[in-house]
């Protein structure tokens, strides 16, 4: 006998439906054909245990399940459950009365039936929607992510019998309901701003930062509070919406780290990997790509310490994504693509020794280790970092005293907004801006305008430390935040001065080059 089942499959964030068709007839043997990867194909075990277990019997005679459409590949365990019942069925064990062929079904099986969770579970509900189903049936953790689909049912099953009871009567369990609730509250467990002495400067610079949307880098010596101000920035960014919020939980539904189980994602993502992190896992990756850190950081921050310390393939593969904001995956049998709009913080350390430019401890690197330290981070990567934040340390006396008001984050955080609501309505007619670190290029003459006297000073220093177009680009976007959060239409010279003073290291670097110290007889510098 044959039998149909409709189940989904993940590719990248979105899924596409899976007809599992079984067949068992006279003959010996079982088999799974369309692709299938080495958890489906291992899956006829545990399925062949539960399905004895619950009081049914497996099929001792020839077995055929096939996965279509036949040429993409299959992976993962979601089809534990679909491909059960498609056997019972198949077997005459139970007797459809047609309430499947309008519902997609999904889920792992354990030996004794119990029915666990799976990855994507909100991309099978939109599937589920797309396709024209009355609804889903999948295990009862992954029924609050799914349930942020409107217009389908979903219904939660914790063990395969509810599944048969389902099937052949009158359930009486009720869909489960929408599970994200309205409006966003935001969360005040975030660290704040007014824990942290002194480094008014860096403040505002990561003000900036989170008014605009733009990438910082935080250089200074170590114990300056490098780190413990960027984990303080998610604290002064807005609260997502509810389409930033359903795209987020979607990328983290079908992330292999992740769980998702409570539902919406409402706060935004701060992801902070260790920085010995693969390419693959920052960038994602895998024989069936999964989400990796920038992308599990979407609408959200990503930041990175120690980044003199990454590797260099690690933080070059970051070029594309931060002027795209996505990231594109590629393998021999499939690409896919990932969003990737993320806020990129990272801090490093001046030198190698971390004292350059300390104002009490002496550095011991040479003047050719500092160039090999600088040119850890190439050029292209530091132009797409908007602003380059000197961090100084915090005099002895003014730590211990304490004397200076220290503002919350909560009030930081209304300039931010409000500054965010300037640029969201200045960009209500651009798709996919929301912001001006995403402010295309031919918007800035028409959102950037500035005086002659601007104009002719940021010439003058373009001229003087040879910058590129790209941070041209950069300067007039960090000023036109800088104007918002000052209330002004015009961006002035104050603007532009302050936004090439956060543009340090594109200047050219004022020691020699290491061939010229050689060739200068300078032999007893220290070599790395």
């Amino acid at each position: 006998m044959l039998s149909k089942i409709f189940s989904g499959a993940l590719y990248g964030i979105d899924a596409f439906r899976v007809t599992i068709e079984v067949s068992v007839s006279n003959g010996l043997g079982y088999q799974i054909t369309g692709l299938p990867d080495d958890a489906i194909k291992e899956s006829l075990s545990r399925i062949a245990v539960a399905i004895n277990a619950n009081g049914f019997h497996m099929p001792r005679n020839k077995l055929v399940i096939n996965l279509s459409p036949a040429h993409v590949r299959k992976t993962g365990t979601a089809f534990d459950l679909p491909i059960a019942v498609g056997i019972l069925l198949a077997n005459e064990e139970l007797h459809d009365i047609n309430k499947l062929r309008d519902f997609l079904l999904v889920g792992e099986l354990g030996l004794d039936g119990s029915v666990y969770p799976v990855r994507g579970a909100l991309c099978m509900a939109g599937l589920s929607k797309k396709e024209g189903f009355k609804g889903i049936i999948l295990p009862a953790p992954n029924a609050k992510e799914a349930s942020l689909v409107s217009g389908i049912q979903v219904f939660s099953v914790r063990h395969l019998h509810e599944v048969v009871e389902f099937i052949q009567s009158d359930w009486s369990t009720k869909p489960v309901k929408t599970a994200y609730p309205l409006p966003f509250r935001f969360e005040n467990d975030y660290l704040d701003f007014k824990d942290v002495s002194g480094q008014v400067y860096v403040k505002r610079a990561l003000e900036i930062a989170a008014a605009g949307g733009h990438n910082a880098l935080l250089i200074g010596p170590p114990g300056t509070g490098k780190t413990m101000l960027a984990k303080r920035l998610p604290s002064i960014l807005p609260p997502m919406t509810i389409e930033e919020a359903m795209e987020t939980t979607r990328i983290h539904s079908v992330s292999n780290t992740t769980d998702v189980t409570g539902g919406l994602i409402t706060v935004r993502p701060f992801r902070n990997p260790h920085h010995t992190t693969s390419d693959i896992a920052l960038i994602g990756g895998g024989s069936c790509p999964v989400p990796g850190e920038i992308s599990l950081a979407h609408n959200g921050v990503l930041f990175l310490d120690e980044l003199g310390e990454c590797k260099r393939t690690t933080i070059e593969a970051l070029r594309q994504p931060l002027e795209e904001r996505k990231v594109f995956i590629a393998r021999a049998k499939m690409a896919v693509e990932f969003p990737a709009s993320f806020m990129f913080i990272a801090a490093m350390n001046p030198c190698f020794c971390g004292y350059h430019g300390h104002s009490e401890r002496q550095c011991t690197c040479s003047k050719r280790a500092l160039y090999w330290y600088r040119r850890k981070i190439s050029g292209p990567l530091l132009e797409r970092i908007d602003l380059h934040v000197n961090v100084d340390p915090v005099p002895l006396k003014e730590l211990m005293e304490n004397k200076m008001a220290v503002e919350p984050s909560s009030k930081i955080r209304k300039r931010v907004m409000a500054a965010r609501k300037i640029q969201l309505e200045r960009f209500k007619e651009t798709k996919n801006v929301f912001c001006n670190a995403m402010m295309k290029d031919e918007d800035i003459p028409k959102y950037c305008w500035t005086d002659g006297v601007a104009r002719k000073y940021l010439w003058e220093k373009m001229q003087e430390f040879q910058l590129s177009a790209r941070s041209y680009s950069r300067i007039l976007k960090i000023a036109r935040t800088m104007a918002d959060l000052a209330g002004s239409g015009q961006i002035e010279l104050e603007h532009i001065a302050e936004a090439i003073h956060f543009r340090s290291l594109d200047r050219p670097l004022t020691f020699p080059h290491p061939k010229q110290i050689v060739a200068n007889g300078q032999q007893n510098l220290l070599s790395v």
